[in-house]
């Protein structure tokens, strides 16, 4: 999907192989796949709608709240982002370690400084024997 070479068949599938390379900034990671449904929604709103409807005196628009859209608290419309919760910055999928599988996750390891279990965004899959 973002590389030839990749075996992932999902958006969400991406982030998670791309989040756990080192080295990879997070403002490279792509959307998730309910943003990129929100930001699809509001192009298709926009083509189809707004621009398809230019040449009419008064054009017939669908409620943009259904269309990735929301009334801001000015009473604008913004775009909705996502509809996913915001994540908690202490959120333990944020942790995640660059310890080698076969080593084991030890001292230098994040996950066991922060006292929480490797997950699958770990360099190691979540598949170290550690103790707990």
């Amino acid at each position: 999907m973002y590389d030839r070479t990749s075996s992932c068949e999902s958006v969400d599938e991406a982030r998670q192989e791309l989040f756990t390379h080192k080295g990879r900034a997070i403002e490279l990671i792509p959307p998730t796949s309910a943003a990129l449904f929100q930001h699809a929604k509001r192009a298709v709103f926009q083509a189809a709608y707004v621009y398809g409807q230019a040449l009419l005196r008064t054009p017939e628009l669908p409620d943009p709240s259904d269309w990735g859209w929301r009334k801001g608290t000015s009473g604008m419309w913004e775009p909705l982002w996502t509809t996913l919760p915001e994540a908690c910055k202490s959120c333990q999928e944020l942790i995640k370690c660059g310890c080698n599988v076969d080593k084991g996750c030890r001292g230098r390891c994040k996950c066991v400084k922060v006292g929480v279990a490797c997950t699958t965004y770990c360099k190691c899959h979540g598949d170290c024997e550690r103790p707990s």
